[in-house]
């Protein structure tokens, strides 16, 4: 018999604890466990045709109108009649998962690189909205599937294959959180420290800093516990709220800017140009392609492709280009902000008391705006890695690996910090070759025999040869392993124990053969990484391996 994967949850929501549905006994066609049957009975198909943008389909309300329903589904695949998104929810998603003043010190190393404010612009524009242009691509698989980002890549590598890209996404999204959590805590304690006078450091005030990860993780897993109801909710009107403040800092510091040194800046080559372009595209979109058909899996089938791709870019980009353009006018306009090692701090001192603290509580609430969709797909990745367990068991494990890393960074490590931002920044290679070899394979490919997702067994279409289908996974691997030759792997630690004197000891862990070229001092090894997967997917037949399910309609193919 063929049995589906672990996904934990069956039914798309339900309400709270006040209304607890009754037991039933499971359906003839119906694992144990409320898991879904495979080869059921497809549901009917919605009439042929496309949604205008923000217009919702028909049936059920669109997902996002009650803030506590609980998410139920797992990774199992929306039904039709659920799909009932819009666009504007995604709009609405990517635009405060962006909104934050965390983009200020993007822009600020647009300007270390040799960049002018009219250069720097226009990186952000291009990095910013192309890039998440691509999670926009990646959307459409999701409102064709109806399945998560990963459960889908079942499809292109293999229900075995697709295993190292999950872990690759799983390990990144973790260690992502735990970045947003250290840092989110830090400002909960300099904010502390500017209201009530106690000690700016985390080490100082270990209570603090432990009260600061847990009010963190405690709103990201309520959030992201809820499911997408409450994540769409949020985020909406979390846009208008913390985008109203964010522009209250935005406008003071404006009035403090040197606009004649602004504006006399000389710009930089191509070459510059190029790379800072590369730096703001794998700074934002890039690290979240993996979570775009998760965000839309709930999209109707009938919504333009165009639109979704729309929804992303300009969502996301919007918030973005203002955040990086007004980093780098302030990096243009302050030498202190452009040659501080932690512009984000040096910002923040600039600023009178009352404006300090407000900066400081929208980088919290702007850390938690993205932490809470990260957590959401990591969750759907546990579940993807073939871990049966429920969608909200899987946040409530990634909610407790994240808060005792937090803590020990915080109160414990020393020199443990840069080391682990440099493993987690080289999961941009796998990551992106595995974006490549995905959009590569959406030429063709035009439905999800969706049943078959969740299908394991060597029965499944997607089983391929041995589980793997090694066109794919040959493309990946190699184009990861390309990528490296064009990367040097370092941070900074401290030393001079012996001396009894504190210093800054560069470590080196890594250097690729061409580190030292145009690419790769250009920090575009993650670009090497998808082009070559690209290419060598294409020329090992990737456009193969299709029947008439795979490439019809997704309006029309079976389920």
């Amino acid at each position: 018999m063929n049995t589906p994967s672990g996904t934990g949850e069956s039914t798309s929501s339900s309400p709270l604890p006040s209304q607890q549905p009754m037991p039933s006994q499971p359906l003839p066609n119906q694992p144990a466990g409320g898991e879904p049957a495979l080869n059921s009975a497809a549901p009917s198909q919605p009439a042929p045709g496309s949604l205008a943008l923000g217009q919702p389909a028909s049936g059920s309300p669109a997902p996002g109108r009650t803030l506590s329903a609980v998410e139920q589904r797992g990774i199992e695949p929306v039904p039709r009649s659920e799909q009932t998104g819009n666009p504007w929810q995604l709009f609405w998603v990517w635009f405060a998962a962006n909104i934050s003043v965390l983009g200020l010190p993007l822009g600020v190393s647009l300007v270390a690189m040799g960049l002018n404010v009219w250069q720097a612009m226009l990186a952000a524009v291009l990095g910013a909205c192309g890039s998440f242009a691509v999670v926009g691509i990646i959307s459409v698989a999701g409102s064709r599937g109806g399945a998560p980002s990963l459960t889908l890549s079942r499809a292109v590598f293999g229900v075995r294959g697709n295993l190292g890209p999950t872990l690759m996404a799983l390990l990144s999204r973790l260690g992502w959180e735990t970045v947003n959590t250290s840092t989110a805590a830090l400002a909960f304690v300099t904010f502390c420290s500017l209201v009530f006078g106690t000690p700016g450091t985390a080490r100082q005030t270990p209570l603090l800093a432990v009260v600061g990860v847990l009010l963190f993780v405690l709103l990201t897993m309520i959030i992201s516990g809820l499911g997408i109801n409450a994540i769409n909710e949020v985020q909406k009107w979390s846009t208008w709220i913390f985008g109203a403040l964010n522009l209250v800092i935005l406008v003071y510091l404006l009035t403090r800017i040197d606009w004649a040194g602004v504006l006399s800046l000389e710009g930089g080559s191509v070459a510059q140009v190029i790379a800072g372009i590369g730096v703001i595209a794998a700074g934002t979109g890039i690290g979240w392609s993996t979570s775009g058909a998760d965000m839309a899996r709930y999209q109707s089938p009938l919504v333009r492709a165009g639109h979704l791709v729309a929804s992303a870019a300009a969502g996301a980009g919007i918030p973005l280009i203002i955040m990086i353009s007004m980093g780098a006018v302030i990096g243009s306009s302050s030498p202190a902000v452009l040659a501080s090692p932690n512009p984000m701090d040096t910002i923040r001192e600039s600023l009178p008391t009352a404006a300090a603290a407000i900066y400081l509580f929208i980088s919290f609430v702007g850390l938690l705006l993205s932490n809470h969709l990260s957590v959401y797909s990591a969750g759907l990745n546990w579940i993807t890695m073939g871990v049966r367990i429920k969608r909200t068991t899987a946040v409530l494990i990634e909610i407790a690996i994240t808060t005792v890393l937090a803590l020990v960074f915080l109160l414990a490590a020393e020199n443990f910090y840069d080391p682990f931002i440099a493993f987690i920044s080289v999961l941009a290679l796998p990551l992106s070759a595995w974006t490549a070899v995905f959009l590569v394979d959406m030429i063709k490919r035009r439905s999800y025999k969706r049943d078959s997702l969740l299908d394991l067994t060597p029965a499944s279409p997607y089983w391929y040869r041995g589980g793997v289908r090694w066109r794919a996974f040959a493309a990946w691997i190699i184009g990861t392993v390309v990528a490296f030759l064009f990367i040097e792997i370092q941070w900074s630690g401290s030393g001079g124990e012996a001396t009894g004197v504190a210093q800054s000891v560069q470590e080196v862990l890594f250097v690729g053969p061409l580190a030292h070229t145009w690419i790769g001092e250009a920090g575009l090894g993650w670009l090497v990484a998808g082009v070559v997967a690209a290419v060598v997917f294409l020329l090992c037949g990737g456009l193969r391996d299709y029947d008439a399910v795979d490439t019809a309609p997704a309006t029309t193919a079976e389920n």
